[in-house]
């Protein structure tokens, strides 16, 4: 892959290794870093040029990088000599952070472990076809739940499930936040489960309608299916409660965890539930080993996960979320109010999207706002993150929707790392009122890095 030059070795072992094509639309605007050092709010890539942590993992690093608490804790329990992985009996910290989890989440008293938010909610649709014996999977248009098999079956994105199909039968795709479409698709009683999120990450961080989950739920029990909350990206203080369906003052029949669960340090997700929907699904002797896997629940994971949610309590990060991500939308929307190509700056707490695209004011606007919705689908969101991080700022679009940039730092950023934050994306966005200087300075960087082999970074 000499056409990505990079002074780092391992740009080229990942492009012959693991994976060229992403290593050469990292090439393709000079986007490309390799990021070695990491601490609290910040990255350092090899060069030693520092980054200020606006994407924290996709959520998981909600206590920012190598929180010195949760390392020094870390460090402790390596030192201990318990057993790491048990399978012949029941796992002691597997329990306790049951135990806790559960202290937490009302009336879902049980706790299945796995390792990756994907397979926690794979682990939900098990358990909902297992205790309701039906076959139906309701799940939203543009949703995202992950890229296993059965994941991608309940993702609505043709680009990501073609290549795979078919996927698992009897799914079914209903519009985020209409309650009468998913009344219409539970009316024959053949779906097992409705797999949501309570704000779409990958999707745009897009918002439901007020009152909107608690609604689906009760519509759900009405005809037995039951409602799986995945709360991956979302979950443990992203949007400024513990999780974000409290808003709505419910809980769901299932509720899915991951990421932050593990501090950005170690892989463990959780999919809680009803005694009742777990009895039903794993309760007997020929159920009872129907989930799991050799690194579930191992001793290292949960205790990490415990000093996590310690230090969510300990250090009022919940409540910081809450308060920073007010700031941060506050500021955002004064200083791009107006702007020509920004369509909406949406979210809640630390979890906020910025849509770019066509308005109202502008003449290209109204008179071929199809062509700016694609140049800007495919492109601004993209060079937004890169202008931002050559000042320094490390954020990225929505997965599945580039034309939204996600903003979601870790719950410890500070009130100048968000003032920072907002000055260099109200300044980029400043020099791009119109799209023809937008098409002007891509092109002309599309040419610079063509010229120069398509360097990275």
């Amino acid at each position: 892959m000499s056409s990505v030059p990079s002074s780092h070795p391992a740009v080229l072992r990942y492009a012959e290794h693991m994976n060229p094509a992403f290593v050469k639309l990292l090439g393709a605007f000079g986007y490309g870093r390799v990021f070695v050092g990491a601490r609290q709010n910040r990255l350092w890539d090899h060069e030693g040029r520092e980054y200020l942590d606006f994407l924290a993992g996709f959520g998981a690093n909600n206590l920012g990088h190598n929180h010195p608490r949760l390392r020094e804790r870390m460090r402790e329990l390596l030192l201990d000599d318990v057993p790491n992985l048990v399978h012949a009996g029941p796992q002691v910290h597997a329990a306790d952070l049951a135990f806790e989890l559960t202290r937490r989440t009302g009336p879902l008293t049980m706790c299945l472990f796995s390792c990756t938010g994907a397979e926690a909610v794979e682990t939900g649709l098990k358990l909902a076809r297992a205790a309701t014996r039906r076959p139906g999977l309701l799940h939203c248009s543009a949703g995202y739940h992950g890229l296993n098999l059965g994941n991608l079956s309940v993702n609505d994105t043709t680009r990501m499930r073609a290549p795979f199909e078919p996927l698992l039968p009897a799914c079914q795709a209903v519009p985020f936040g209409d309650l009468d479409a998913l009344e219409r698709a539970l009316a024959d009683k053949k779906a097992a489960a409705f797999l949501v999120e309570p704000i779409q990450a990958e999707g745009g961080v897009i918002m439901p309608p007020a009152g909107y989950l608690a609604s689906a739920q009760e519509l759900c029990r009405k005809k037995g299916t039951v409602l799986v909350l995945d709360e991956v990206q979302t979950g443990l203080g992203r949007t400024g409660t513990l999780f974000a369906h409290e808003r709505e003052g419910f809980f769901p029949d299932v509720l899915v965890l991951g990421k932050a669960l593990g501090g950005g340090m170690v892989p463990i997700s959780a999919t809680l539930t009803t005694r009742d929907l777990h009895e039903r699904a794993f309760g007997t002797v020929e159920r009872f080993d129907l989930h799991g896997s050799t690194y579930a629940g191992n001793a290292f994971a949960c205790r990490t996960a415990m000093e996590v949610l310690r230090i969510l309590d300990d250090e009022k990060l919940i409540a910081a979320s809450e308060a920073r991500g007010g700031l941060l939308l506050t500021q955002l929307r004064a200083r791009l109010a107006g702007h020509p190509l920004v369509r909406e700056v949406r979210g809640r707490g630390l979890f906020v999207g910025l849509e770019l695209g066509p308005t109202d004011t502008g003449i290209l606007n109204r008179a071929l706002p199809g062509l700016v919705d694609a140049v800007s689908r495919r492109v601004f969101g993209q060079w937004l993150a890169m202008r931002l991080l050559e000042k320094g700022i490390l954020a990225q679009p929505a997965s599945q929707q580039w034309n939204v940039l996600k903003l979601e730092p870790p719950l410890t950023v500070t009130d100048e790392e968000i003032d920072r934050a907002v000055t260099a994306i109200a300044a980029i966005l400043g020099e791009y009122r119109e799209l023809g200087p937008l098409v002007r300075d891509v092109a002309e960087r599309l040419g610079k890095q063509f010229m120069g082999g398509w360097r990275f970074g």
